[in-house]
């Protein structure tokens, strides 16, 4: 059995350790062969993780880390000022070979920051994207890049369409459908960036580029990858999550109005439950800094324990793809 390495940045995120701990615990209890090692402060991981019982301590482990960079820090001043932060530490661990993967919940910018500069790009990429699954009609869509580069030129969303293709086909599309987001699917409709891209995709082989996408289109599950910019991407993943967050309340809120409303809510309840669970935002948490040199996984900063699980077990799919090296032979034949 080969065995998986990944580092966490355990002081990252909202709710801080606590509930990064309980997901590094449920996760090696459902994964025999997956090894963890938390980075952060060693008395306060110690004292958390002696709250829960039966912990192997053989697969989880704690790399000290004096300085935490917190969610409203700028990404240069961590970059500058912070050498020994919870966050450069997980991803130095990357760097030299020592974890397979790094996952945090901090920052978004000082982790692109931090692993642009500890990491490296891919030859041929300018920046790394991050992507995530989003559930549409027919089943999930990976859309980058959800908040990393909030401007973008057309060449690089070209390269995010490149990624995005081969990182859809390691999820098990064999011929994704790419498409790029705009604000209708007429040639003439965009920005020029879209448009500049558009025609580098139409130009490219290898790739199955269908065209433009509407937002709505996104959830009929038009296309397998949607492309954008940083600034569109995260609202596009912002409204999803609140739409899904405002339809589950008024359902509850509408089964619970009269008697009558009440009994045909009990009848509902599994099949509620059940789409709830689909929708969940925890269930789809967990966004690829794609483009790398290494694997880096960003969790929502609002995630609690079950959104963090999700962000490992994307680590580990990437793991067993070896996603980076899968990138790095595709985009060789794909890259002008």
């Amino acid at each position: 059995m080969s065995v998986q390495v990944i580092a966490i940045d355990a002081m990252g995120g909202d709710f801080g350790p606590r509930s990064i701990v309980q997901a590094c615990i449920a996760c090696l209890s459902v994964t025999p062969s997956l090894h963890l090692t938390l980075v952060g402060q060693p008395s306060l991981l110690e004292e958390l993780i002696s709250s829960h019982s039966a912990v192997d301590r053989s697969r989880l482990t704690i790399t000290p880390a004096s300085e935490v960079i917190s969610m409203s820090e700028r990404p240069s001043h961590a970059l500058r000022s912070k050498p020994d932060s919870s966050m450069r530490v997980a991803l130095e661990l990357l760097r030299d070979g020592k974890v397979q993967a790094c996952v945090s919940s901090g920052n978004t910018g000082a982790l692109m920051a931090l692993s642009r500069h500890v990491l490296k790009t891919l030859p041929g990429i300018d920046r790394p994207a991050m992507v995530a699954a989003v559930p549409t009609q027919t089943g999930y869509c990976q859309v980058l890049d959800l908040g990393a580069n909030v401007d973008c030129t057309a060449e690089q969303l070209f390269q995010f369409a490149l990624m995005g293709s081969v990182a859809a086909q390691a999820l098990g599309i064999a011929r994704p459908r790419v498409a790029l987001l705009n604000i209708g699917t007429e040639d003439v409709k965009g920005n020029q960036q879209v448009k500049e891209a558009a025609a580098l995709l139409q130009a490219a082989s290898g790739l199955h580029y269908i065209g433009y996408v509407e937002g709505d289109g996104v959830y009929r599950g038009e296309a397998d990858v949607v492309v954008c910019d940083g600034f569109v991407g995260n609202i596009l993943l912002k409204s999803s999550e609140g739409l899904a967050t405002m339809i589950s309340s008024r359902l509850e809120a509408v089964f619970k109005r009269t008697l009558f409303s009440r009994c045909v809510g009990a009848l509902a309840l599994p099949l509620m439950r059940r789409l709830q669970a689909d929708l969940a935002p925890a269930r789809h948490n967990g966004a690829s800094f794609l483009g790398l040199q290494g694997i880096v996984i960003k969790s929502h900063g609002s995630a609690g324990a079950q959104g963090f699980q999700s962000a490992i077990e994307r680590a580990l799919i990437e793991i067993h793809e070896d996603l980076p090296k899968r990138l790095h032979g595709r985009l060789e034949g794909l890259l002008p």
